[in-house]
């Protein structure tokens, strides 16, 4: 399952000036998606580091998400009593 990252998201915090906020749209093959907000310090970090950051950051819940809805959409045939 390849997934998407889509920056909504790339703002300073409004409640600390010296981070980011980013929000990802992350999508998957089957359109499900789960969009995640992290605020990671700016420093002198490049803003794909700043994304990369907030990604590493927020992977765990993402991967989580995904993990729930991997069944969705999916067709459950009682013959054969598999997951098409």
């Amino acid at each position: 399952m390849a997934l998407k990252y889509e920056i909504n998201m790339f703002e300073t915090d409004p409640d600390d000036a010296s981070k980011t906020h980013v929000t990802l749209l992350v999508t998957d093959d089957n359109k499900h998606a789960y969009a995640i907000s992290k605020s990671v310090t700016t420093g002198s970090n490049t803003d794909a580091q700043i994304i990369k950051a907030a990604q590493t950051a927020a992977q765990t819940e993402i991967d989580n998400h995904f993990a729930k809805v991997a069944n969705v959409g999916k067709t459950w045939n009682p013959d054969t009593e598999s997951i098409e």
